[in-house]
């Protein structure tokens, strides 16, 4: 008999004692929340402890599934990209989940996993952040970032966002870097995005205001007007800035970024 032939049996085997234990156990449950009202303390206490220690379990099984099972799918990478492009990349927390999922009273220097970083110049901070799960038909991006700023005495609010070194390979004046970010907000504000190249000891810098549009909007760089040396290229980083961010919620549900060569002139 071939493998498959006996194995087969086996797990439909295995499926129907899977199904009949959890019935049994559905069924305890459902006996012991009939009969609360009327047992004893002793028996409800520990009844009580162990529907806790069940019900820490189940929710951590529930929530996994429903972001393993939502879409978009964990990990996803579909981007939208323009013919001849010949790199592209979405940082990771827009494409996996994180231990550390949120945080509050944001200092002036964040981390926010291995390639994100807020920054901002409050003497009191009143800003929180946290990652979220992203479910809108037309998200391509598994999660977001919220924050929420409440008063912001501050000038500025940045987030930094590292770029990795497959990025300014061959990086030269002949490229255009696309950027798509999909941003909402509260309350109208202005958002700038500035791509950042070091080469040497030398930076150069091209800014770029960037549409507040759920559905997401597009900006593009042209290295053609930079002054930057293709040979010492070693460095690049984005910068998305937040004028006048107070009192407002501001969701990042994607980002992504990508190079193709610009026309000939």
């Amino acid at each position: 008999m071939a493998r498959d032939d006996w194995t087969t049996p086996l797990k439909r085997s295995a499926q129907l004692a899977e199904a009949a234990w959890h019935g049994r156990v559905l069924d305890r449950w459902r006996r012991i929340s009939e009969r609360a009202a009327s047992s004893s303390l002793i028996k409800l206490r520990k009844r009580s402890d162990r529907a806790r220690e069940l019900r820490e379990a189940l929710d951590r099984t529930i929530q996994v599934a429903d972001d393993r099972l939502a879409l978009p799918r964990i990990g996803s990478t579909v981007m939208r990209t323009e013919p001849g492009t010949d790199w592209n990349w979405r940082p990771e927390l827009w494409r996996i989940l994180f231990r550390e999922r949120g945080a509050a009273q944001i200092p002036r220097r964040q981390e926010i996993g291995p390639e994100l970083t807020l920054f901002h110049d409050c003497d009191r901070s009143e800003i929180a952040v946290r990652q979220i799960r992203n479910s809108g038909e037309d998200d391509l991006a598994p999660y977001g970032l919220r924050m929420e700023i409440l008063g912001f005495d501050g000038s500025f609010l940045s987030i930094v966002i590292e770029l990795p070194p497959e990025a300014v390979e061959g990086l030269g004046k002949r490229h255009l870097i696309r950027l798509e970010a999909a941003v909402e907000t509260e309350r109208p504000l202005s958002v700038y995005a500035r791509f950042n190249v070091q080469h040497g000891p030398n930076s150069d810098q091209l800014t770029e205001g960037l549409p507040v549009e759920r559905d997401g909007a597009v900006v593009e760089f042209d290295l053609g007007y930079s002054e930057i040396n293709e040979k010492r290229v070693d460095r690049a980083w984005l910068d998305v800035i937040f004028e006048q961010p107070a009192l407002n919620q501001i969701v990042l549900r994607d980002l992504t970024l990508s190079r193709y060569p610009r026309a000939e002139l």
